[in-house]
């Protein structure tokens, strides 16, 4: 099935001419134009034909030369020069320019007196009041939707914040313990490498204390050596100071 799309433009000429309302039916490979400027109104009936053989003048498959005629009378181009001028016969000649490749280009077509002024406008204008029905729902709808949306984002942010909040807390409940713990460990640890430290001391203490203890040793046996060189040489002395003692205490004994 060939799909249909509608468009409605408010074309603003150049000063003098007031402005146009332009509105287009576009088809798959044709398009039709109702044209008024409130007192008088205007048609265009793009056939097959002709689309095809415009776009194959310009050298263009008709898809991208449909395109470019909805691009350009469906919203008002800037930059572009739209005129709607006399063709004879109460006929007008609806154009607009464009570039191309750095060339400006003109698109022309020629739109013919509507054989019902009041049908024509009357038909524009509904279509108006509809699209304006419709983007006034759609305004609502989307209104509502941005409210639901804003709320739910202030909602979120809400909760943003507390959890950071909470989050900062956490962290730092949790770095105050870790450091307490580490605090511990490094206590401990200098607590373990003192303790090491007099292991080590007292390790290295008894070698020397050995050394010491075997020249006192050697020391007091070099004495008792002397001592006992020495005692041999007295004992006879106080033997033959007894043995004299007792001789006199016999020869006073004889006396008597």
């Amino acid at each position: 099935m060939e799909s249909t799309r509608h468009t409605c433009l408010k074309l603003e000429l150049p000063p003098g001419d007031g402005p146009i309302f332009v509105k287009g039916t576009w088809f798959d490979s044709h398009f039709d134009l109702s044209i008024t400027d409130g007192l008088h109104s205007w048609t265009c009936h793009a056939t097959e034909a002709e689309v095809r053989l415009r776009a194959e003048q310009w050298d263009q498959p008709v898809s991208e030369y449909l395109a470019l005629v909805e691009r350009y009378l469906g919203f008002q181009q800037p930059g572009s020069c739209y005129a709607f001028e006399d063709a004879g016969n109460s006929a007008r000649r609806l154009s607009w320019t464009f570039e191309k490749q750095g060339t400006k280009l003109e698109w022309r077509w020629k739109c013919q007196p509507s054989s019902n002024d009041k049908q024509t406008t009357a038909g524009i204008l509904d279509f108006l009041l509809d699209a304006n029905i419709r983007l006034s729902d759609e305004v609502v709808r989307n209104s509502q939707a941005f409210e639901k949306l804003k709320s739910e984002a202030e909602r979120c942010l809400s909760l943003t914040e507390k959890y950071n909040k909470e989050k900062a807390e956490y962290e730092t409940a949790v770095y105050g313990k870790f450091v307490a713990v580490l605090n511990s460990k490094k206590a401990k640890l200098r607590e373990l490498r003192d303790k090491i430290s007099k292991m080590e001391a007292v390790a290295k203490a008894p070698v020397h204390e050995d050394e010491s203890t075997d020249k006192t040793e050697s020391f007091d046996e070099e004495s008792s050596d002397d001592q006992m060189k020495v005692e041999p040489i007295e004992a006879p002395s106080d033997d033959l100071h007894a043995t004299s003692n007792k001789k006199n205490v016999r020869k006073r004994k004889t006396r008597n």
